[in-house]
């Protein structure tokens, strides 16, 4: 049986009641504040060049240091008000466990074909934390499966236009990546909002690698390199698995 999606707010409802018939950009982060992590900027840009984007948290975060699940929610939807992404959803699979089950693919794939996104973004393959890459292999699985007719999950098939990889912790040569200097107060701004996570002190948490401001300084010196390499202030990266076309060699 498939997982309860968990609402974020008594607001939020799926995309069918949000009137948008195909979603531009649709992201999804392993738990509450990753996808801000790796895609904040680019998340508010897409947004301010007026496509649509959903969010989306595959685990309530319930297994971190720090911060209730209900908390975690209520910092989640106040970073999508920041970001302005349309809607954003929580599907409440087992934090710790992602994937554990076959119930979580499916969810995944009913999930993609109720949203018919263009783009997905998915966490990077390689990375520190077991959940983000248990992630990226789910959510692999379940961007090719969704354009199966006959994989059994809810709604009709659905194939993205392509499915790309973006970085949390650990990264690698990116295939290209998206200037972000205009939006990067927006992503520092919706990383503040999840204080249980980055602000211990003023939520009475304990200390933990994000709660250092090094954690930060490491977020933001990727993107300050990632920006070096085209000539802008900050730029976050992506990894495609497939080749980029281009009409020409001209730049």
């Amino acid at each position: 049986m498939g997982r309860r999606r968990i609402p974020l707010a008594v607001d939020q409802r799926y995309h069918a009641d949000y009137n948008l018939p195909v979603v531009d950009l649709l992201v999804f982060g392993p738990h509450p504040d990753d996808l801000e992590i790796g895609l904040g900027g680019s998340i508010a840009k897409h947004v301010a060049l007026g496509h649509s984007v959903a969010l989306c948290d595959l685990t309530r975060g319930e297994m971190g240091t720090n911060g209730t699940p209900e908390e975690r929610a209520a910092e989640a939807e106040a970073a999508r008000v920041v970001l302005g992404a349309a809607s954003r959803d929580n599907l409440g699979l087992p934090d710790g466990d992602i994937g554990g089950d076959p119930s979580h693919l499916r969810e995944v794939v009913g999930f993609i074909r109720r949203m018919k996104p263009k783009t997905i973004a998915a966490p990077y393959g390689e990375d520190r934390h077991p959940d983000h890459v248990a992630a990226n292999r789910l959510l692999t699985r379940a961007a090719f499966l969704s354009g199966l007719t006959r994989y059994g999950a809810a709604g009709q098939k659905w194939r993205a236009d392509w499915v790309l990889y973006y970085f949390i912790n650990d990264s690698a040569p990116p295939s290209f990546v998206v200037d972000v200097s205009a939006t990067y107060n927006t992503k520092r701004a919706a990383l503040a909002c999840h204080r249980s996570q980055f602000d211990p002190d003023a939520t009475g948490g304990t200390a933990t690698r994000l709660t250092s401001p090094r954690f930060r300084q490491l977020i933001e010196s990727r993107d300050a390199q990632f920006g070096a390499l085209i000539g802008a202030d900050f730029a976050e990266g992506v990894i495609a698995r497939e080749p980029i076309a281009r009409d020409t060699l001209l730049k």
